[in-house]
């Protein structure tokens, strides 16, 4: 009887694994080009010839796409693509595949390097300069979800200047900058080649600037009407958030906007990914953890901010902006 249980049991896992065979599929799929490859009938001895790819693995790959549905017969041993909508574009077109690559290559590797961290083992390091385009990337789509929160924060800003923390591959920045012309833009990234980018993307956007610094090393030179900062606060140690808080205060005009995009730690009750995310930064020595939502008022509170509220955007990632405005001081 024991061992029927087990068998069950085992059967009741791989039952419930059988969804990450389509993303592992979409995965590769993207990184390899081979959704573009069957967009018309093919042989997979064709594409495998044709890409410089091992056809064995090729062969299986195919047998897979079309046991899920992303693959179909076009007869003549030819394969194509199956309901093309569902896949992610190709690389270069704003795809959602970019999410795929960071998951399988980033978030799933460090979870399971839990057991040997859970016995002692090093932390997982996250390596700026191998990730950081793939993350910021990774940025853009949700930023792209955020957008439209934040532009109602503009509208009534009729001059200024916005300051954009962590602002990525300045895509972000270019779609406000077109929206709000009246208004100067200025970007700070971290990463040399992310910056690089972002000055690439808003070369002719003349109300955008970019500026290659660290947070910390960071002076504005006059005050800021309005904040951003997108996917920062989990590179910032947890004793040193509070007080990075007061730094965006002293930035800001009395009555500005400071407006946050983070994911945010779970309740019991959260999606599953809320707490797998979580889990994620805790595996790096260099990651620290997702803000609560009390933290995230009471730092803002501390700092002289009124707190606005939490707008979702992505629910199920557990995706906020959290929204302050600078309480006015008299003179």
């Amino acid at each position: 009887m024991m061992d029927i249980m087990k068998m069950l049991r085992a059967r009741k896992y791989m039952k419930r694994n059988e969804p990450f065979l389509a993303s592992w599929h979409a995965y590769i799929g993207y990184e390899m080009g081979l959704f573009t490859a069957f967009e018309r009938p093919f042989t997979v001895e064709d594409v495998a010839d044709a890409y410089g790819i091992d056809e064995v693995l090729l062969e299986q790959w195919v047998k897979v796409g079309l046991s899920i549905g992303h693959l179909k017969e076009a007869g003549r041993n030819r394969y194509r693509l199956k309901n093309r909508w569902k896949l992610p574009k190709p690389k270069g077109q704003n795809s959602s595949g970019i999410i795929l690559k960071e998951m399988m290559e980033l978030h799933i590797p460090a979870l399971l390097s839990y057991p040997d961290i859970m016995r002692g083992g090093e932390r997982n390091h996250f390596d700026e300069r191998r990730h950081a385009d793939m993350v910021a990337e990774t940025s853009r789509l949700l930023e792209v979800a955020a957008i439209g929160k934040v532009a109602r924060q503009l509208r009534d800003l009729k001059t200024g200047t916005v300051l954009d923390l962590g602002c990525g591959e300045g895509g972000y920045i270019k779609m406000l900058a077109k929206r709000f012309p009246q208004i100067q833009f200025i970007g700070v990234e971290v990463s040399d080649s992310v910056a690089a980018t972002a000055r690439e993307v808003n070369a002719e956007q003349p109300n955008v600037e970019i500026v290659c610094s660290d947070l910390w090393d960071f002076e504005p030179d006059g005050d800021a009407d309005v904040i951003l900062m997108n996917n920062v606060l989990h590179y910032i140690p947890l004793d040193q958030r509070a007080k990075l808080f007061g730094r965006l205060s002293d930035w800001l005009n009395d009555n500005g906007v400071l407006a946050i995009v983070t994911p945010i730690a779970g309740h019991a009750d959260s999606p599953p990914f809320a707490h797998a995310f979580n889990s994620f930064f805790l595996s790096f020595d260099n990651l620290y953890r997702l803000p609560a939502e009390d933290e995230l008022k009471r730092w803002g509170v501390e700092a002289g901010f009124d707190f606005l509220g939490f707008q979702t955007v992505v629910k199920e990632g557990s995706w906020y902006i959290a929204q302050y405005r600078k309480e006015f001081k008299s003179a």
